[in-house]
């Protein structure tokens, strides 16, 4: 019987509390900043990634897109020589 009258009211609190909150977070004062918040963020994320490729490439490393840039050719070297492989294996037959 407590439980019950303690369980209705925090179901009542949480329903008013979630109302409350949906309607905050929603706002254009919550949300505006938000947006500005994230947009500076992913700038900020964007230029450190620059200046870490930039900093890999002054060392003579390659970057994470030289890499990916190279693992796509090979991979296309790796389909032409099996395609070699097929016709050579074929002409022997």
């Amino acid at each position: 019987m407590i439980w019950e009258f303690w369980k209705k009211g925090f179901d009542a609190w949480e329903d008013a509390t979630a109302r409350y909150v949906e309607r905050w977070v929603e706002s254009p004062v919550v949300l505006g900043p938000a947006g500005q918040l994230l947009k500076a963020q992913m700038q900020a994320k964007t230029a450190a990634e620059k200046a870490i490729a930039e900093g890999w490439g002054r060392v003579g490393l390659p970057t994470k897109r030289d890499q990916e840039r190279t693992l796509a050719l090979l991979g296309r070297l790796e389909s032409r020589l099996a395609d070699l492989e097929e016709k050579v294996e074929s002409r022997r037959a």
